[in-house]
């Protein structure tokens, strides 16, 4: 498949590591620091940015996201240093999605007006937890009441707003949950982020829960959270286009449908990961973590990539179909051959297929193939069996 171009979107990452606390939940590359020297951080961004486009410069951008960390923490004008950047370096679309994730504290809401002149035109709020007493237990640093603030600042900033809350939370019941949703949805506009407690490891809620601190939902409930929601939602008009991810039609994230239909995208910033096709090959690249050590990289070097490996074809097939089966849409058949050259008859095995779809968790029809309702909703184990 050309990349020049591709209806799945190319988008650009831009990594900001740096949070003001750690949530005891997160197991994403973010940082806590007394002091940030911004000026450094664009310099570095923009040498960045021109590395990874000497490379790419045949595609046009679809996307923008900046995320965390805390993206919301950065200085409007070094979001609008990397967007005009980017337009100088490659064809822009017209109807480009330019998103950055924000906290809602009082703090940094005042500073989303500076971002959408500096060009952001979608934000998403992490909001978590409609109530103080979750909102603690998350170690989120806002409380409800801003969050509420921020909700409503934003919807009057932004055309297009998100926002995330975790559910199968300790001791929250399907009745708590259809509350706290039904609130939720009061708010939510064109699109909502809403995703299961999980426990990661390495974070200090992996110690906490060994400890028996907490005990989650059990899988009885914790499924039952998870029908409640879809119908919910989709009583209220933003059905699942992805698993954790509801919209109208029209409003889903561009960005991360880039990531899902396996199209390419350039990842900037501590630890940030990218997929590019380049020649036909298609190569996984990955950034130094620590973001003192990038700095230095960039620095040195004009960019701070650690690894740039091919994807080998059976390697494409397993991410395409690990990211494909999150969408209610699913994957078009094509795209095995067109990403491996191998019709997709020979891509996986007919026998686990077959298995599959007797039971009921994946389809096949009108050349795509999906998982159900069923499938999606214990998607692990129907990868587990089906990429063995």
């Amino acid at each position: 498949m050309t990349s020049l171009n591709d209806p799945r979107g190319f988008g650009i990452y831009i990594h900001w590591p740096f949070c003001r606390a750690k949530c005891p939940y997160c197991d994403f590359n973010s940082h806590v620091r007394e002091r940030v020297e911004e000026s450094d951080w664009r310099d570095s961004y923009l040498k960045e940015l021109a590395h990874y486009a000497a490379l790419t410069r045949d595609r046009t951008v679809t996307s923008i996201f900046f995320g965390g960390g805390t993206p919301s923490l950065m200085d409007p004008a070094t979001a609008e240093t990397v967007i005009d950047a980017v337009a100088r370096h490659w064809r822009v679309a017209n109807d480009i999605e330019i998103t950055l994730e924000a906290n809602p504290t009082s703090v940094e809401a005042h500073k989303l007006k500076g971002f959408r002149a500096a060009g952001v035109n979608r934000v998403s709020l992490g909001i978590q937890a409609l109530n103080d007493a979750d909102l603690k237990f998350l170690g989120r640093q806002h409380d409800q009441s801003e969050a509420l603030a921020a909700l409503d600042l934003a919807a009057n900033v932004f055309d297009r707003l998100t926002f995330d809350l975790i559910y199968a939370r300790p001791n929250q019941t399907p009745d708590v949950w259809d509350a706290e949703l039904a609130r939720a949805l009061g708010f939510a506009a064109d699109h909502i982020s809403l995703y299961q407690l999980t426990i990661e490891t390495g974070t200090v809620f992996e110690q906490a829960y060994a400890r028996g601190d907490f005990v989650l939902p059990d899988e009885d409930t914790q499924a039952e959270l998870f029908e409640l929601t879809q119908a919910r939602l989709a009583e209220a008009g933003l059905s699942a286009y992805e698993i954790s991810n509801h919209a109208r039609p029209g409003s889903e994230s561009r960005h991360n449908l880039t990531y899902w239909r396996y199209g390419d995208y350039v990842g900037i910033g501590p630890g940030a990961h990218g997929r590019l096709t380049l020649d036909g090959r298609k190569f996984a690249t990955r950034q130094h973590r620590a973001p003192e050590r990038w700095l230095e990289m960039v620095a040195a070097q004009g960019h701070a990539t650690r690894q740039m490996d091919e994807v080998e074809r059976e390697a494409r097939i397993s991410e395409l179909t690990m990211m494909g089966l999150r969408l209610a849409e699913g994957i078009p058949l094509a795209r095995f051959e067109a990403e491996t050259g191998r019709v997709f008859a020979d891509c996986l095995d007919p026998a686990r297929v077959r298995r599959l779809s007797e039971g009921g968790f994946i389809d096949i029809r009108d050349g795509r193939l999906y998982a159900t309702d069923s499938g999606r909703q214990r998607l692990n184990a129907v990868l587990f069996e089906l990429l063995g």
